[in-house]
Formats: C-alpha cells, structure tokens, sequence
C-alpha cells in the first residue's frame, strides 16, 4: 500500500512508496557522501520508481551540479540568453524554475512576458523533449518556498501505466505504427498562455522528433511519450490524419487523476528526482503567484540511451525560447 515503507533489496536507502504504481520518498542519503553502492541503488529506485523525493539534502548549488552530474552529460541554459535575459546563478547547468525576477530577485510580475511563458510549465510534460536529445533525469531543488498553504507543488503522472492501460484499440494502433511525435517548446508557451501569445507560430521554427511509443530501457516497460510540448503526431514523415485529436486523446489519458500524485514541498533543500522517459510533470499553481517567492533551481541530464536522439540528427543547432519578449 502506498504512504508504507515497502519491503525491497536495498541495503542503504529507505523507501516510502506515494502512489499504487509508481513515485517514492527516500531516506537514508548523505548527500555529503555518496557512496557508489548508494548511487547505484538511488538509480535503480528511479528506474523502479521514476520519480524519487529526497527531504533537507543540504546541498547548494555547487553541490547540486556535482551531484547530478554523477547521472551523465548537463544540459545548460546559454541557448535560452537571448533579447538580453541574465541568468539568475553562476552555473549555466542550473535551470531556473521559480518566480523570482533575475534583475531585482524581487517576485516576478504576473503579467511580465516570463511570467506568461512560465504558464506552459503548468501543463504536464517531460523536460527537454522539444529539444534533439532529449533528457533523461530532472533533478528539482527547493531554495525558497512559499508559506505553507499557498500552494506551488509538482505534480506527476505515471506515463508507463498510462501506456499499459492504453484502451486495446488505441494501443494496437501505436504499435502497429511507427508513429513520431513532433515537439516545440513555443507550443506549449501558447497552449499556457493563448491570448499572450496569440501571434506566435510554433510550425516557424524546427521541431524535435521522437517517437511515441517507446520502450523505458531502465525498467524495460513500454512508455506513453507525450505531454505539452506534442504539438503533432507524424508517420513516414508525414502528419497523420486526426493529428491533433490523438495528441489530445493521448495526453488526456495519461494525465488522469489515477495515474497521478501531488508533491509538496516543505523546506529548502527539499529536491526531487524524475525520469523524464517515463513520468510527466507540471508546476502546481497556487496563492503564491505574484505573493510569495517560489525559488526552485532544476539541472537536467542529457539521455543517453540509444533513443536519445529520437529521429532527430545530431548536427542540428539546438533552439532556445526567449520568454522574455512577445512573439
């Protein structure tokens, strides 16, 4: 039963299971030392789990890129400086996902142009599929939190039981075709925020290819590949016919309140660990917004399994989205 700390093999870490099929908190981690057999169960909790919470870490933000560079390859934010946007932190591994403004650290307005851009993070997705290689893990860290009661959670939701509860007809579709999903990052900004972004034309800028269907190597479970930045759905190249209302059908499916959890966050330092190859996710919304600071910073690990790459070529120039202006 979910919310009991579950009987399993692991020697150096505490598991407590949040939901019926996938999500974990775990203790028992000195994130001062971690030990290679420690690491290799935290990696084998996430291919179990896919979305592992770790309380008071005490790690800052040099730590927290030393440690989740121990997963693989960073991905960094240089890319999204454009229009002149600063970046909030010295490292360029660390991704901003709070509410602060970089000039003044003060709150960010929530009719600034960020702010609107921010919207598309409060729609489920899996990080960094808009980009060639897509990612691997997330790791999500609390600096500043809103008192409690005003929201500002992450929420989850299981894509592989997803996948596996797919109604018959819809999954003998998916594997009977070799269906690509084609993703943009500026979709899911106008999906968030249609009226701000009103004149923004996602099909005017390269779209990143993967497919749909695809098997989650670490656990060898068939996984639902979708989400927000999905803006259509393509085979031998070509958009299928009733695209759009099979990314919504899909999207809808996976995202159902059984195959989702809420976690809150309680104090600084407070981090979470997802597989972006077999759970979706999204910003909890909240009394906080344009109140209270939500300061969360996010590294994210390059894929690099033989799916990385999805159908996309390795020599493209990667594409950033500058939120800091309207398009």
């Amino acid at each position: 039963m979910p919310g009991l700390v579950q009987e399993t093999t692991f020697r150096t870490i505490t598991v407590k299971e949040l939901h019926p099929t996938f999500a974990a908190e775990v203790s028992g981690v000195n994130f001062q030392d971690v030990s290679e057999e420690q690491f290799a169960e935290i990696v084998a909790a996430m291919a179990k789990y896919g979305v592992c919470v770790f309380r008071n870490t005490g790690l800052d933000d040099e730590s927290h890129v030393r440690f989740s560079s121990r997963f693989g390859a960073l991905d960094n934010i240089r890319r999204y400086l454009a229009g002149g946007r600063k970046p909030r932190y010295e490292l360029y591994e660390l991704f901003d996902a709070g509410n602060l403004d970089a000039e003044t650290g003060g709150i960010l307005d929530p009719g600034s142009p960020r702010a609107h851009s921010n919207r598309g993070n409060g729609l489920f997705h899996a990080d960094s599929s808009f980009n060639p290689r897509r990612a691997s893990f997330s790791l999500l860290r609390a600096c500043e939190l809103p008192p409690p009661g005003h929201g500002g959670n992450t929420d989850f939701a299981d894509s592989r039981t997803a996948f596996d509860e797919l109604p018959e007809d819809l999954k003998g579709e998916l594997l009977a075709h070799d269906y690509v999903g084609a993703h943009s990052m500026a979709h899911s900004r106008k999906l968030g925020s249609p009226e701000f972004f009103e004149d923004l034309d996602p099909t005017a800028t390269p779209m990143q290819r993967h497919r749909i269907a695809q098997r989650h190597e670490p656990s060898g479970r068939m996984n639902l590949y979708v989400g927000a930045h999905l803006h259509h759905i393509e085979e031998d190249g070509k958009e299928i016919p009733n695209s759009w209302e099979l990314v919504q059908r899909l999207n809808a499916h996976a995202t159902q309140k059984k195959y989702t959890t809420t976690v809150p966050w309680y104090s600084p330092s407070d981090m979470v660990i997802w597989d972006n190859r077999c759970v979706l996710h999204r910003a909890g919304g909240g009394t906080f917004e344009g109140k209270f600071k939500r300061d969360l910073r996010r590294t994210t690990v390059h894929d690099d399994s033989p799916t990385a790459w999805g159908c996309n070529s390795k020599d493209v120039v990667w594409q950033g989205f500058n939120g800091q202006v309207k398009a």
